[in-house]
């Protein structure tokens, strides 16, 4: 079973994880992880409040922000065409 991450076999995981052992220590890596989970967690919350400010704006300028409805009814659409088309050359599945 080859796993890669970012570029990064098992193996090379393995190096980096037991170099964070011998660095910081055993005790230190659940801080370690509770502070990249806050940090993670602030980022999240800054880009969802920076969504929010962006459709705000739009709203308040009158530009529409709802492209899936668009995309939703231009797929519908297509799909209608082929069905027209396609209609007596159906095939069982």
């Amino acid at each position: 079973m080859n796993i890669t991450f970012l570029f990064i076999g098992a193996p090379e995981v393995m190096i980096i994880l037991l170099i964070v052992v011998m660095v910081f220590g055993a005790d230190k890596i659940p801080e370690i992880a509770r502070g990249l989970g806050k940090g993670i967690r602030q980022v999240k919350d800054a880009t969802n409040e920076i969504k929010k400010d962006i459709n705000e704006s739009a709203k308040s300028q009158g530009l529409d922000t709802d492209f899936t409805k668009d995309i939703k009814n231009s797929i519908s659409d297509v799909k209608e065409n082929l069905d027209d088309i396609t209609g007596p050359i159906k095939r069982n599945r």
